[in-house]
């Protein structure tokens, strides 16, 4: 299994934002959506075994799991219109118990350090200051962690230094949160840049 954790800092919580400016009114909802994209489908087909969490505002956690995930098209407007009816299911989900919105999409009341300590595998902070991904083995199970279109704060940070196995960067330059997952996927497809 393959997982990615996601931090949207601003991200809605509540279902009433518009599908007509996830960039601006919706909170930079649009860089969610593209890292959603970019972890689970491929070119004609959805991954087998992936699965990202959205962090939003510390508050709420969307599931996304690609083995029972339907109705999800690899564009940014129907991937945000299954964020919002996940975000309509919120009330169903009691304490830290997920509600399920659609197949494949769940939704719980649980911010980062809750999601931290549930996940099983390897944490792997995606960061520009880490070592280069080339450098280190393909983890077992891994659970990479990235922040949105902002730096983790900095109890964020503490909190994931705490949490975490490694800290790597995938490039020499700093890339958008959604082209590192692809970059990510990459590297553990090729068994660490070395099968192709």
């Amino acid at each position: 299994m393959r997982q990615f954790v996601v931090l949207g800092h601003h991200a809605p919580i509540d279902p009433d934002f518009s599908l007509d400016d996830l960039a601006g009114a919706a909170g930079r909802l649009d860089v969610l959506c593209r890292c959603v994209n970019s972890a689970l489908f491929l070119s004609h087909g959805i991954r087998d075994a992936a699965r990202i969490h959205l962090v939003l505002q510390d508050e709420v956690t969307v599931r996304i799991d690609s083995a029972d995930l339907r109705y999800m098209n690899p564009d940014e407007r129907n991937i945000a219109g299954l964020l919002r009816q996940a975000l309509e299911a919120k009330d169903q989900a009691i304490g830290h118990r997920e509600a399920e919105s659609t197949p494949g999409i769940h939704v719980s009341k649980r911010g980062f350090q809750p999601v931290l300590e549930s996940i099983d595998g390897t944490v792997v902070e995606l960061h520009e200051d880490g070592d280069p991904l080339a450098d280190v083995d393909p983890p077992t199970d891994p659970v990479f962690v990235l922040s949105d279109h902002e730096d983790f704060t900095e109890a964020e940070a503490v909190l994931l230094a705490e949490h975490s196995d490694r800290r790597v960067r995938v490039s020499p330059e700093i890339l958008h949160a959604d082209h590192t997952i692809t970059v990510a996927h990459n590297y553990l497809d090729t068994q660490g840049f070395s099968e192709y």
